[in-house]
């Protein structure tokens, strides 16, 4: 072989193996980009349930405690304990939105933010801070099942979920209060 063969052989080689290597750094950083998507996928999933678990948690220790208060329902726990077991339902709600915060997007943040508003709201007449009649109740309550549902429908997005479950159909289902009790 002549020289010139040679250093074109070398060449191509070279080539060969730069193109090898380029293309395996490529494919290992695609690998590693998505583990870290996935991964992070896995902690919004987590933190966005947990924070919806601890909502829900906190709606059910104002339903508690406004129907044991309204005289609605009796319990063997009083007013004050239920208060205290919605003290710490908000507080570990609270933790939860912040997790939320840390790793949403801002349309999760925003749908957060109108269901902490909500709850709020629900936990003010449960407590006695505002005056509110029965069918004041409900509404806080129908507003806070909706942005719920708007949460989720935020969240789902976030995580790259299809389908959607917004609309009357689904928002019908939502709130499941029991009808006032009149004696006749």
């Amino acid at each position: 072989m002549d020289t010139t063969t040679q250093l074109i052989t070398i060449a191509a080689v070279l080539l060969g193996s730069l193109t090898t290597y380029g293309t395996n750094q490529l494919v290992e950083w695609s690998k590693r980009r998505e583990t870290r998507r996935v991964r992070w996928d896995e902690a919004k999933l987590d933190a966005y349930a947990e924070y919806i678990g601890q909502v829900r948690a906190v709606i059910h220790a104002n339903v508690l405690l406004y129907e044991v208060s309204a005289g609605m329902r009796t319990m063997p726990r009083s007013e004050h304990d239920l208060s205290m077991d919605l003290t710490e339902a908000g507080v570990a709600q609270a933790i939860a939105f912040e997790r939320v915060m840390l790793l949403a997007e801002d349309d999760v943040v925003d749908a957060a933010h109108a269901v902490q508003e909500a709850t709020a709201a629900i936990g003010w007449q449960a407590r006695g801070v505002v005056e509110g009649t029965l069918e004041d109740w409900r509404r806080l309550n129908a507003a806070a099942f909706a942005a719920i549902n708007q949460f989720h429908q935020r969240a789902r997005a976030d995580l790259g979920v299809s389908g959607r479950f917004e609309g009357d159909q689904h928002s019908a289902r939502g709130l499941l209060l029991p009808g006032s009790r009149v004696e006749e």
